[in-house]
């Protein structure tokens, strides 16, 4: 055993080959039987692919780095679940490409956001989080009530959420173009905030 710790010590080869070995043992023991349980691969009740304009307010909402200070993850613990509702659970999260359960709480956590308040709170909010939490630290975001969104684009990004599982049928991506006709980046953070959660929304 001396001879064996004397060799990783003093050989960088043998350490790296080691730290190889020790990492692929953990991931044989600890993730791999996840990519086959359903309770990870599998979406929960409820739980179905966003639609188009949903879709395109999740893209907004990485682009826009939120989740650098907001988690989507609710951990198994009282005073999270008395906060935020139950627990998050992997089957949630099934269509995300990618998650974003984040672990940065600058601002609340949203996996239950869903419902909570009205569109016009949430637009009035990303318009100037102060004029309904005075208190808030979060930047404003005026320039989604501007912009359109590009049908176009829109269906691109659905083959390519399909092509990464996620179940959008032809039709699905035809009738892309029709929900985000009109509608403004602001219009489609809104739909993605308001679809967060509710599966399993209330259950405590």
């Amino acid at each position: 055993m001396e001879k064996v710790q004397k060799l990783i010590e003093e050989h960088v080869g043998a350490l790296i080959v080691f730290t190889i070995l020790t990492i692929s043992v953990a991931m044989f023991v600890e993730i791999l039987p996840l990519m086959f349980s359903k309770s990870t691969t599998q979406p929960i009740p409820g739980v179905k692919p966003y639609n188009a304009l949903q879709m395109v307010g999740r893209d907004i909402y990485v682009r826009e780095g939120c989740y650098n200070c907001h988690s989507q993850m609710i951990r198994p613990f009282r005073a999270e679940t008395e906060r935020y509702g139950h627990y998050s659970v992997a089957g949630e999260s099934v269509y995300d490409h990618p998650f974003q359960w984040g672990s940065k709480r600058t601002g609340p956590d949203l996996a239950r956001v869903g419902g909570r308040y009205s569109d016009e709170w949430h637009f009035v909010h990303l318009m100037n989080p102060r004029d309904v939490v005075p208190e808030s630290i979060m930047p404003a975001f005026p320039w989604l009530a501007g912009a359109k969104i590009d049908p176009a684009t829109t269906q691109a990004n659905m083959r390519a959420q399909r092509k990464v599982g996620v179940p959008y049928t032809d039709a699905d991506i035809a009738e892309a173009p029709k929900l985000v006709e009109g509608k403004t980046e602001m219009d489609a953070v809104i739909a993605y905030l308001q679809g967060l959660g509710l599966a399993l929304k209330g259950i405590r």
